[in-house]
């Protein structure tokens, strides 16, 4: 097994479809389902994907680069009840 020595920022890419996607979105909230999600993606979301605090946990200590992503475009997620889809909610513009 070989040391990872990619930047971290490579990483980030792999969630780019997913923030380009909501960009283009209009609605303030929306429903997409893990499956439509791995297909904007092209790979499998991680099992951890499956517990809510992977969608709204981002803290120093616990970076998630999907939500950082999901921020990126304007939105929040929240991974709902039923466990096989995530509401994204367009948040409010900051104005100062």
């Amino acid at each position: 097994m070989t040391a990872r020595t990619a930047p971290i920022e490579d990483d980030v890419s792999k969630y780019d479809p997913l923030r380009d996607y909501l960009k283009k979105q209009n609605q303030l909230e929306l429903i997409l389902s893990f499956e439509q999600i791995e297909k904007l993606l092209g790979f499998a979301l991680p099992r951890s994907a499956l517990r809510a605090e992977w969608w709204g946990d981002d803290s120093p200590e616990h970076p998630r680069l999907q939500r950082q992503a999901v921020r990126d475009a304007g939105y929040d997620a929240r991974r709902q009840p039923n466990g096989k889809t995530v509401l994204f909610r367009k948040m409010p513009a900051l104005r100062y």
